[in-house]
C-alpha cells in the first residue's frame, strides 16, 4: 500500500447554523490547517497515489478566501468541512481539519 500526505492552510470565513445559540452564528474567519491522507495499492499510470497538484486544485483553491457559507451546499463546521473534503479525492480516505489552535476535526472513510 502507498500512502502520501498534504498539509495546507486555507484562510476562510463561515457561519454556523446552530439550533442553539453562539457566536460562531455570526460571520467570522479562520485559517484553517487541512491535511488529506490519500492510499493506494497500485500507483497510477504517472507513478502517484494522487498529484499533490490535483489535491490543491480541488481544495484549496476552491475554498481559499470565500466565504464558505457561500460555496458549499451544508452547514461549514469543520466536521462537515472533512468530510467533504475527503469526498473530492478519490483515493481520501482521512482527512483533518484544525479550525483553531486546539479544534480539529478528523473524517475517515
Amino acid at each position: 500500500m502507498y500512502y502520501i500526505q498534504k498539509t495546507f492552510e486555507i484562510s476562510a470565513s463561515h457561519q454556523l447554523r446552530l439550533t442553539y445559540e453562539s457566536k460562531c452564528a455570526n460571520l467570522h474567519g479562520h485559517n484553517w490547517i487541512v491535511t488529506v491522507f490519500c492510499r493506494a495499492a497500485e500507483l497510477d499510470e504517472n507513478g502517484m497515489v494522487v498529484d499533490f497538484t490535483l489535491i490543491k486544485r480541488n481544495i484549496k483553491d476552491r475554498l481559499d478566501h470565500q466565504n464558505l457559507n457561500e460555496v458549499l451546499d451544508f452547514n461549514p463546521t469543520a466536521e462537515n468541512l472533512a468530510r467533504w473534503i475527503c469526498e473530492q479525492i478519490p483515493t481520501c480516505y482521512k482527512v483533518q481539519v484544525v479550525e483553531s489552535k486546539g479544534n480539529l476535526a478528523i473524517y475517515e472513510r
